[in-house]
């Protein structure tokens, strides 16, 4: 800021010029010449100093990546680590390149259906897609509940992802599969039991302690799961629940810890083995190939908690409480598989009010039409 007198055709005259910055690190630069007398020039400088003032104070509208950098701020005291990571890879690999220096304020749905369905054509599967759009969503939401925006630009745009039919392994195969894998004495036998028997999910078995397990009230407390990138922690609705223990898993149990020391050492207090594949995420291939070896159904590790849940609706328990027992935080998760289990539709074709002739009706038919 400076105030500089200058003469012109004779007559002295003043000039304001001003250097500086505003809140977002942009150079300002003012100038005013044709001042008569260095009272105008102070009033001008004054204006200067004030306009500078304003916009170092005034609110700057977020750009893509910073406000980006702002919500990954937050979530790292709000989320699970992977969670994080999730958003931290997909956003900056698809996003950024496209939006980094966008004014979040400006982007619309329009943008944000070009970016998923344009831009981002590497991106080939409809899944991906899908989560890409659910995490501009909630990036956007947050924007939303900050006051930033009116309106999240992601409301109304929809990806569609074919449904995948998973697999499950009738009661008969569930008998072929454990009979087997307890005849070789397969080293994945005490963990496929235990899934099949409780319906728990792969972390929350590798997590399960001997202290969890209650033989007087015959009950499992599932309260926690282990995951690679987390560790140890809460289960995926970081809620608790209890899990009733049959009397052949009853029995089963108490086998097992007799074989394994009961948790006695710090080194068995685990209930199942913890086998390196197992926590390098190889679980669902050794079980694939074992059922592939038996000829029964191909399924994966997590398809032993859904062959739990499908048998157990087929054999009619109820929804609610097979969603207690396995944790699910939405009923329509359930629901789904009581659609797999047939159980909505079973005996709806009994009132068709016709049937298949017999043997004998078909000979008659046959000897009157060679007539």
């Amino acid at each position: 800021m400076a105030i500089k007198t200058y003469t012109e055709n004779g007559k002295k005259l003043f000039e304001v010029y001003l250097n500086g910055h505003d809140k977002r690190g942009r150079r300002v630069q003012w100038r005013k010449r044709g001042l008569e007398t260095i009272r105008k020039a102070s009033v001008v400088e004054f204006e200067f100093k004030r306009e500078l003032a304003q916009l170092k104070e005034a609110a700057v509208p977020y750009r893509w990546h910073e406000w980006f950098d702002e919500c990954m701020k937050r979530m790292k005291v709000e989320m699970k680590p992977s969670t994080v990571y999730n958003y931290e890879t997909q956003i900056r690999k698809w996003i950024h390149p496209h939006w980094e220096r966008t004014e979040i304020h400006k982007i619309t749905r329009n943008d944000v259906h070009d970016m998923i369905y344009e831009k981002c054509q590497a991106i080939v599967s409809p899944n991906n897609r899908k989560t890409i759009l659910k995490m501009l969503k909630r990036l956007f939401a947050m924007a939303v509940e900050d006051g930033l925006l009116d309106r999240n630009p992601c409301v109304g745009i929809q990806i569609k992802v074919a449904e995948v039919e998973q697999k499950v392994l009738t009661s008969s195969e569930v008998d072929i599969f454990l009979k087997e894998a307890r005849f070789t004495n397969h080293r994945f036998y005490p963990i496929w039991a235990l899934a099949l028997m409780t319906g728990m999910r792969s972390g929350e078995l590798f997590a399960l302690k001997w202290t969890d397990i209650d033989f007087d009230s015959k009950n499992i407390s599932v309260s926690k799961q282990w995951t690679s990138k987390n560790g140890t922690g809460p289960t995926k609705t970081q809620r608790s629940r209890i899990v009733p223990i049959s009397a052949p898993l009853l029995q089963f149990l108490k086998e097992l810890k007799l074989k394994s020391g009961g948790g006695l050492h710090k080194s068995d207090e685990h209930v199942l083995p913890q086998f390196p594949e197992w926590a390098n995420g190889e679980q669902a291939k050794i079980t694939r190939e074992f059922c592939n070896v038996l000829g029964i159904t191909s399924v994966k590790f997590h398809d032993l908690r859904a062959t739990f849940i499908t048998n157990l609706l087929a054999r009619g328990e109820t929804l609610a409480r097979v969603m207690s027992i396995v944790g699910h935080s939405q009923l329509k998760t359930t629901n789904g598989y009581l659609r797999k289990a047939g159980v909505e539709v079973q005996g709806g074709t009994d009132k068709l009010g016709y049937s298949l002739p017999d043997g004998k009706e078909a000979d008659i038919i046959s000897i009157f039409n060679r007539k």
